[in-house]
């Protein structure tokens, strides 16, 4: 038999297999189209952390925080290789949860999906609390509790819909995001180009980038502490990998999406706080303050605040919603796996996991309300955001060794693939070597270091549960 006919008969078992799984038993409905996985994709890759927490890290490391940037972008951008590989050379896969079952283990399996979940609960407490706050910038009158309440419905009744809505929803909020950046950049672009003065008495000109200390004036001290902050603003990157099941002709769709990612990061990340910091000193970058909300200040656009309000408002909604969307399907799959009670695998006529949805947002509320309960905010959501950061570093972790346990196994999948990952199995230890690196910075800040000294709880109440479960995955 020629190496075309082997290639398309085990493509076609593959084919095969995905058909006989969905004709047994009630799944997900691939309802989401290229345009939608398009643009979940730049959703994922452009967090609420580029708009609220890019003014943190200038004042941290000046304009290295370029690198910075760049460096988690080409981090990433091979971590989602490894998933999109995994992801197409078996379609029965729903999410990386599922080929970390298959090929690490069930406890890959069970503690990456329950891991992946909390991650997006913590994200999503964060992200309802902004909501709250922006929204108040608009109505001061109203409780914190009554917005909370109405965002977490409303976030329940958008996904309940069909996962059609979910797609059209992400689709704008994520056109809002690009658009705001793009007005950002040609703003930026054309107040350097003409040297505009700012009432702060700088002048715009890319001289700005190198004529205050350099390019690295908080040394390479500074230039790593950049680093700890930068990485939350790239968590929910991975989102394709549990939109996958629900994608459309993913073998077209998904590839594209991870493909672009890296051009979108240069683009909407590096772009944008390249003219930030020439249109002004990186010294009087606020780091309190959105640099966004400051450009168009300088512009003397006095609408700024709501422009930007509204901007950061809507990404944060779009965090929230990912995160309600990501978490209902990690529930759904660790029903189907036996390791999260059966009632989160029914779902309604939609093909939507209700139950998992409901019980999501009731989590949400209950997170809501011990924050709101605590006095020092800024500290605990330094710790929420850090927390988070280090789970889904743990999941990011995870998606490569499952990865490199691929390679041994199951070679000739990867012998046939289409779609390879760049570089391998060597990528996946320098992926790996760079997320331990993260984690010794952690170290170096009190804040993060509590967040770092916490995290293990977490790891500790899911090792307690698969002691209780693991006796029916043995054979």
């Amino acid at each position: 038999m020629s190496y075309k006919k082997e290639q398309a008969l085990m493509i076609d078992q593959i084919k095969v297999q995905s058909l006989r799984h969905t004709k047994r038993e009630e799944h997900l409905r691939r309802n989401l189209n290229n345009r939608h996985i398009q643009l979940i994709a730049i959703g994922g890759a452009i967090g609420t952390g580029l708009f609220m927490g890019s003014g943190k890290t200038i004042g941290l490391a000046g304009p290295s925080i370029i690198f910075v940037y760049m460096i988690i972008g080409f981090i990433l951008f091979f971590v989602m290789r490894a998933m999109g590989e995994l992801l197409l050379s078996n379609l029965v896969y729903k999410s990386f949860s599922d080929f970390a079952a298959d090929l690490l283990g069930p406890w890959a399996g069970y503690y990456t999906s329950w891991t992946y979940w909390f991650c997006w609960i913590v994200t999503g407490i964060a992200d309802i609390i902004a909501i709250t706050s922006y929204t108040q910038f608009w109505f001061p009158g109203l409780s914190e509790w009554s917005i909370s309440l109405t965002v977490v419905l409303f976030l329940l009744g958008l996904n309940l819909a069909t996962v059609k809505i979910f797609g059209e929803v992400e689709f704008w909020f994520a056109m809002i995001k690009i658009v705001a950046i793009i007005a950002l950049i040609i703003l930026g672009l054309g107040m350097t180009l003409l040297h505009w003065k700012s009432p702060n008495g700088c002048i715009s000109s890319f001289s700005n980038l190198w004529s205050y200390g350099g390019w690295f004036p908080k040394g390479i001290s500074g230039f790593f502490l950049g680093f700890q902050n930068a990485v939350f603003a790239f968590v929910g990157i991975e989102l394709l990998g549990t939109a996958a099941a629900e994608t459309r002709n993913p073998h077209h769709s998904l590839p594209r999406a991870i493909n672009s990612i890296l051009i979108r990061i240069i683009m909407f990340y590096v772009f944008a706080l390249l003219m930030i910091m020439s249109v002004t000193s990186w010294s009087l970058v606020a780091p309190d303050k959105s640099p966004f909300v400051e450009l168009f200040v300088l512009a003397g656009l006095p609408e700024a605040a709501s422009i930007i309000n509204f901007v950061v408002l809507t990404s944060a909604i779009s965090s929230a919603n990912s995160g309600v969307f990501s978490t209902s399907r990690m529930l759904y799959s660790l029903g189907k796996n036996g390791v999260a009670p059966q009632k989160f695998t029914f779902l309604s006529k939609h093909a939507v996991p209700s139950s998992g949805l409901t019980f999501s947002c009731v989590c949400l509320l209950g997170g809501v309300v011990l924050i709101y309960l605590i006095p020092d905010m800024l500290a605990v959501f330094t710790i929420i955001t850090t927390v988070s950061a280090i789970l889904f570093m743990f999941v990011w972790s995870v998606i490569l060794c499952s990865y490199m346990v691929y390679r041994k196994q199951r070679p000739r999948l990867h012998e046939i693939s289409l779609y390879k990952m760049p570089f391998g199995v060597i990528m996946c230890w320098i992926c790996l070597v760079f997320f331990v690196f993260i984690l010794v910075l952690l170290t170096f800040n009190q804040e993060t270091c509590q967040a770092l000294i916490v995290t293990p709880i977490w790891f500790i109440i899911l090792g307690l549960g698969w002691i209780f479960i693991r006796k029916r995955h043995i054979t």
